[in-house]
């Protein structure tokens, strides 16, 4: 009786295990822009917001094929038949032995995944009146701050040509080459200490009678010559 060569069929078992991956928007709350004395304003806001995801799997160590054993499972020994030749008595004649190894793929492989994409969000308040009433409320205090700021830099030119000029009348003033001379290098004085300004003086081209009458060395304005009278007593 011929030998009688077997495979053996091994059971493979394959476990794996399942990610999940979600992109979560979450709702934020709108810009407020602040202008100052309380005023704060909400406006329309839109939420823009990119991303990727990614994930890889990998077996280690990384095996893309296997040699299968097959064994040798003849029984041809072991019993005899009626006519007394041998027989197999169903006890494999040479149990355990390998008759060769044969080469099985294990279809193992590494598993990649990329996702790329965006998510975008629109708020927009409802009360658009209420919105209107913000904006008055901070562009007047924008024009408030404004005249504050005027206010100041006025004060601030007036301090400055004051002392300046106080300094000036006392002789006092930076030299040309400080670089702080121009400061006060603005500033004129008009009105120096011991002088009015303006002031003016009309000189006359024609003599007046009054100034020839009081020229001297001239004897005919003089008059007629003095006449003299004897002193009278007075009766005792």
């Amino acid at each position: 009786m011929g030998g009688v060569s077997a495979t053996a069929a091994p059971v493979a078992n394959s476990s794996g295990s399942v990610t999940n991956q979600a992109i979560q928007v979450l709702q934020g709350p709108y810009i407020t822009n602040t202008y100052g004395g309380g005023v704060q304003c909400q406006g329309p806001t839109i939420n823009f917001t990119p991303y990727v995801t990614g994930s890889a799997g990998a077996q280690k160590p990384f095996e893309s094929s296997y040699l299968d054993p097959v064994y040798d499972v003849t029984d041809n020994f072991g019993a005899f038949d009626e006519e007394g030749r041998p027989m197999g008595d169903g006890v494999l004649d040479n149990p355990g032995r390998v008759l060769f190894r044969k080469k099985v793929r294990t279809a193992q492989k590494d598993s990649y995944n990329l996702g790329v994409g965006f998510s975008i969000t629109w708020s927009r308040p409802m009360d658009s009146k209420l919105q209107q009433l913000c904006k008055d409320a901070a562009q007047a205090q924008i024009e408030l701050q404004n005249q504050i700021i005027s206010s100041k830099r006025l004060e601030f030119e007036l301090a400055r040509l004051r002392n300046c000029g106080n300094l000036a009348k006392d002789g006092i003033q930076f030299h040309p080459r400080s670089p702080y001379y121009k400061i006060c290098a603005d500033v004129l004085i008009n009105n120096p200490p011991g002088h009015s300004h303006p002031h003016r003086h009309a000189i006359s081209s024609a003599p007046s009678s009054k100034s020839e009458s009081l020229q001297p060395g001239r004897a005919e304005q003089l008059g007629a010559p003095l006449q003299t009278r004897p002193l009278q007593s007075s009766p005792e």
